[in-house]
């Protein structure tokens, strides 16, 4: 089985490559992130078309996740259990169109979109390492109830784990995705025996998933990486490859990311 992640920065403006991209590269499963559309603006006819439930949550023009299936698609959840809320001052607070968990050929995936964090003083910095810690929480509570669970934690994580994971760590001092606070709430999920399974299988250095839309940011190769797949001890023993597409970064009408890609041999059969 193929399962990918992808941020596609509006579902309808990229449709024709997203779709593209499952034809081309056999994908059975993919969590897609910033939708940018409420659930009814979902396009799912036009992945129906191409063979893919669809389980989508999103409520306004901004975040927005989604998991389209060709192999099943059940026990979808629209959010995890203690998932925190926000607001802005002033405005009650609210749940977040930013994690959606679905079960799919055996596979429990979840596409998750974790906060930006805006700046090191802003609200959303907060609210962004309570969401990691939440996160991490319910995962840990999901595996301990069924320790042979296959589970795949995967999305943007916001966060640049390891110096090498930019193209110039020194140009995001004193900004947000390489503060010591979210790189210890990132890495405490491999604390909690969860494996970042692209680690495994891809270069350390210069394997970047993102790149800015300005000054000239791709051609000159100055990327994050900050896509990952976070996997149980079951799953991690299933994925034989990994791989970054990097050529949907190029030519007109690209997302700013790129699709991760997990090859995952088949697991036991029913128990």
């Amino acid at each position: 089985m193929r399962i990918a992640t992808w941020n596609v920065n509006s579902v309808r403006t990229r449709l024709p490559r997203v779709l593209a991209f499952l034809e081309r590269s056999g994908t059975d499963v993919l969590a897609i992130q910033e939708t940018k559309c409420r659930a009814d603006q979902f396009p799912t006819e036009a992945f129906a078309a191409a063979g893919y439930e669809v389980a989508v949550t999103g409520y306004h023009q901004w975040n927005g996740v989604a998991v389209v299936s060709r192999v099943g698609l059940e026990d979808v959840e629209t959010s995890f259990g203690g998932q925190p809320l926000f607001g802005k001052e002033g405005v009650d607070p609210a749940l977040e169109a930013r994690a959606l968990g679905a079960t799919c050929g055996g596979v429990r995936v979840w596409s998750l979109y974790v906060p930006h964090g805006r700046t090191l003083t802003d609200p959303h910095y907060a609210y962004k390492l309570e969401w990691l810690a939440a996160l991490r929480a319910r995962a840990q509570e999901w595996v301990a109830a069924e320790p042979d669970l296959p589970l795949g934690l995967l999305g943007d994580w916001n966060v640049i784990p390891r110096d090498t994971d930019v193209w110039d760590v020194s140009a995001f001092e004193g900004h947000t995705h390489v503060s010591a606070p979210e790189r210890e709430a990132f890495e405490a999920f491999a604390a909690s025996g969860f494996t970042e399974v692209t680690r495994e299988h891809l270069p350390a250095e210069r394997t970047y998933t993102y790149w800015d839309y300005q000054q000239l940011a791709f051609p000159r190769d100055k990327g994050l990486r900050i896509d990952f797949a976070y996997a149980s001890k079951a799953l991690a023993a299933r994925v034989t490859g990994v791989t970054i597409d990097r050529d949907e970064r190029r030519g007109k009408g690209a997302s700013d990311h790129v699709p991760v890609v997990l090859d995952v041999a088949a697991g036991p059969g029913p128990r």
